[in-house]
Formats: C-alpha cells, structure tokens, sequence
C-alpha cells in the first residue's frame, strides 16, 4: 500500500516537473528549410493573413512565396529581384513589394502574377510599405536618407499614386495605426514616435522615448502602443497611447528586427539577429513580465508570426564576415549560397 503511494507521489512530482520545464522552454525548434539562394540579403518576412504562406522578401532572389504548412517554397514572384518589404491586402486581392531600386511592385495574391512595377523614389531604394484601413491606402517609404524621409501614398485598390509627403528625419520605420485615423510613426535616430493624421499625414503630437525606437503595433483592447528599440540598451516598451507616456520597460537582445504580438498566448516575441535570440515577453493587461530567451541562429534577425497556431518563422543564413577596411569601414557579409533558411519555432 505504502509502495502504492509512493510510486503514485513519485509520478505527480515527475509530471509537475515535467510541466514547469515544459512551460520553461517556450518555443522549441519544430522543422528547419534551407533554400536555394545567392549571395544575397533580405529584409522583412510577413504571412499573409489567414494563408498557409510566408512571403520572404530576398534582395537578390526576389519575393519568395513559403509554404509553412508543407515547409517547402511555392513560388517567387516574377520580376521581384530587390524585393525589399512585402505589404499583403487581401480584401483587394493585391500584393505590393517596397524594392530597393525605388519601385513599387504589385501583384495578385492569388495568382502570384506581378501587375505593374512603378517608379516611386528616384534618390534610394524603398524601405516598406504599410496598409492604413481608415483610409484604404497605402504609404511606401524610403529607407535611410542623408537628411529627409518621404512616404508615397497610394490607393491601396488601384496602387494610383496620391501624394508623397516630406518628413525632416533621416530615417522612418513603419508606423502602426489604430484603424480609426491615427498614424504612430518611429523616427529612429531621434528617439521620437509621431503621431499623424491618417487622411493629411500631419503631425498631431510628438512624443519623446527613451531609446532607439524601430518597430510599433498598436494594440487596441488596452490602448498601448507597444513599441521595441534598437541600440546597445535595447527595450520593449509600452506606451499609454492617449498620452505618450511609457508605462512598462523591459530589456531584451541585440539586433532586434521582428516583433510579434501573440494575443491568444499574452506573449510578446522579439527577434534578436546580433544575439542570435528570441525575447519572450508575458502580458496580462498592462502588466509586462520577462518570460525568457530562446536561442536561434547568428544573423536570425527577422520573424513572422502564424497567427493561427503561434508558431514563429525566423529567417537567417550563413555567412562570413570579411576583416575591416584600413579605414576601419565594416565590411559587407558574404552570404553562403544556397544555406538561406527558414526555422519554425513552435510554442509550449
């Protein structure tokens, strides 16, 4: 009888241990994909909503469509070489790529069939492009300028051109909108976030932040702007987006250049490229607390979420770094050919 009590104790306590390390490991690596590609770079992967596809924008090799499901490519859209940042929309069945030689490519989702690629910026290359539904238009903005940014803003039904706006800052990541007529704009090299009406694109506030701020979203059931920076102190932050004011901080890796927000876990997922992390943020409300760091892979620096099961797919490849110009310039990374990768990061 004893004996009985014993095992049976024995197995509770061996199966709450296994549950608390369970909890422990987050995400764990499911299923890795290597393919083919050149010496080249990337820049943001999105999944289209409600599909089993991840669209991989891939300098040199172009916007490559991702089964996620069936872990394997589907296609790459044609003329897309300096794919730089995928905008899906499909309630007008349009896919737009913000490219690095300043056009902006449009194609059909369902048939992955470019319709037109127009010249926007003839100083630089695209940076992104942003859907704003209060407004049903897009913004296409520049990447990195010696001294102004421009958006373009298009409709985002016909992609015909409606304006372009001058901003006086150097750099502009992709604002995030609360889908009643407020824009929130990262300026990154000034710690500053804008605030901007979705219809003129003027500015209604400026708000000063404590860091290098790059990535925001816009969480409408608490009224946050959660917001992550770059730097040597990188944070994630969230900001009352009544008043500007930050009202949780917290560390998280180097390199950050995704971010999602996983609802129906309460978990905020940074990807960190210089670390070679994830940053594993719980949320109850406003309250935030550090859940953990996953490691990946060097340079895995940019992510997407699957919303309908949380899983996370990190995108890297290997590379070799060359020794510094005599003038001490970094050298540019020499991308390994065909060792692009896809890693799906599964929750626990």
């Amino acid at each position: 009888m004893h004996r009985r009590i014993a095992i049976a104790i024995s197995a509770t306590v061996l199966i709450s241990a296994n549950a608390t390390a369970a909890k422990e490991l987050l995400y764990v690596l499911e299923r890795s994909a290597t393919l083919p590609s050149t010496n080249t770079g990337w820049d943001y992967a999105k999944m289209e909503p409600g599909t089993n596809r991840l669209h991989i924008a891939r300098d040199g090799d172009g916007n490559t469509v991702f089964d996620v499901d069936a872990n394997r490519v589907i296609a790459t859209v044609e003329n897309s070489k300096g794919a730089n940042g995928p905008l899906l929309i499909p309630r007008h069945d349009i896919g737009y790529v913000a490219m690095t030689d300043g056009s902006l490519l449009s194609f059909r989702l369902t048939s992955l069939k470019p319709i037109a690629r127009q010249p926007l910026a003839g100083d630089g290359g695209l940076n992104s492009a942003v859907y704003d539904p209060a407004t049903d238009r897009i913004h296409a903005i520049v990447g990195t300028r010696p001294q102004q940014s421009a958006w373009f803003t298009l409709d985002a039904a016909t992609g015909a051109l409606r304006g372009k706006t001058t901003f006086p800052f150097r750099k502009m990541d992709d604002p995030a909108n609360d889908g009643k007529g407020r824009l929130f704009a990262p300026v990154r090299y000034d710690n500053i976030i804008l605030t901007l009406d979705s219809r003129t694109l003027a500015e209604t506030g400026r708000w000063q932040v404590p860091c290098n701020v790059s990535k925001v979203r816009f969480q409408a059931r608490t009224n946050l702007l959660l917001a992550a920076c770059l730097g040597d102190a990188p944070q994630f932050l969230a900001i009352d987006a009544a008043t500007g004011s930050v009202v949780a901080s917290l560390p998280i890796g180097k390199g950050i250049d995704g971010f999602a927000v996983d609802e129906a876990r309460g978990r905020i997922v940074t990807s960190n490229g210089t670390d070679g992390t994830l940053t594993v943020i719980g949320q109850n409300g406003r309250d935030f607390r550090p859940l953990g760091t996953v490691s990946t892979r060097p340079g895995a620096r940019m992510m997407a979420i699957d919303e309908r099961s949380g899983k996370l797919l990190v995108v890297t490849a290997d590379y070799t770094l060359p020794p510094p110009a005599a003038d001490g310039t970094p050298a540019a990374k020499l991308y390994h050919p065909n060792s692009f990768t896809v890693l799906t990061y599964a929750p626990r």
